[in-house]
């Protein structure tokens, strides 16, 4: 039996690639990033290191990283990029191609239940899978705008990513923003794909389908789903120009939901 769903192995692959044609096509690796602190090469390098990562991950090696939180994990970021001084466009491009196929390799071999340790928790070899893919997709996002290339982020991808997206956010739940909230929300993708997500005073449950009497339904077009979900793009706009709706029996919960989580 396949470790991971159908499609993850090509989309994980694909991205990769595409990555790895953005970066071999950069003029200077020295420019910066839009809403990151990082230049093109920094932000190459680090993931060509998360890659590598994942791959040991996938091999069965424990790799600690960080704490878990988002200000660990950044610190660990810098500390292991301060380690790492590459930042030439073909070298990097090659490693994050070539760690991308390790992963792949390497989870073949895994156990489909198999429980693997993280940076951000527990996950199965698929959730680990749209992991990777959910990562190489929000930093090709930036190497693309950065580089003035179309990005490779597509419905099929977004969709590849609901695994990880699902598992992680009542880890990356924003404590303030969950505070003294109860309610229940139904989030459907253009196309059909779609998951519950529910808050009672600073817990949030997730499940892989709809949830019951929803007091809000969340509709959003894939792309912008996951841009608004890394902090890639502000939601007003999203949901200004049509392509994320809200409605159901607390349709005034819809524009407050995208600020519960913080970007994994």
């Amino acid at each position: 039996m396949a470790v991971l769903p159908e499609g993850l192995g090509d989309a994980i692959r694909g991205t990769a690639r595409d990555i790895a044609d953005v970066l071999r096509a950069a003029p200077d690796t020295g420019l910066p990033v839009p809403r990151l602190t990082w230049t093109v090469g920094e932000t190459a390098a680090h993931l060509g290191q998360a890659n590598r990562l994942m791959a040991e991950l996938a091999a069965g090696h424990a790799r600690p990283y960080a704490d878990g939180t988002a200000e660990g994990i950044a610190a660990a970021n810098e500390e292991a990029l301060a380690a790492f001084p590459e930042r030439g466009a073909g070298p990097l491009a090659d490693l994050i191609a070539d760690q991308a196929e390790a992963f792949l390799d390497a989870v073949a071999e895994r156990d489909q239940d198999e429980v693997v340790r993280t940076p951000l928790g527990p996950l199965d070899p698929a959730g680990l899978g749209a992991y990777l893919l959910t990562h190489m997709l929000g930093h090709g996002y930036d190497l693309a705008r950065a580089l003035g290339r179309p990005h490779m982020v597509d419905r099929a991808r977004v969709e590849l990513t609901l695994p990880f997206m699902v598992a992680v956010m009542p880890r990356v739940a924003d404590p303030a923003a969950v505070a003294g909230l109860r309610a229940r929300y139904r989030v459907r993708l253009w196309g059909g794909a779609q998951f519950g997500v529910t808050v009672a005073d600073g817990t949030v449950t997730t499940a892989h389908g709809p949830v019951d009497r929803p007091d809000c339904t969340v509709l959003t077009e894939p792309v912008a789903f996951l841009l608004m979900a890394l902090g890639r793009v502000d939601p007003v706009p999203v949901m200004a120009t049509g392509r994320a709706l809200a409605w159901g029996r607390r349709p005034w919960l819809g524009p407050r939901f995208p600020g519960l989580f913080t970007a994994p």
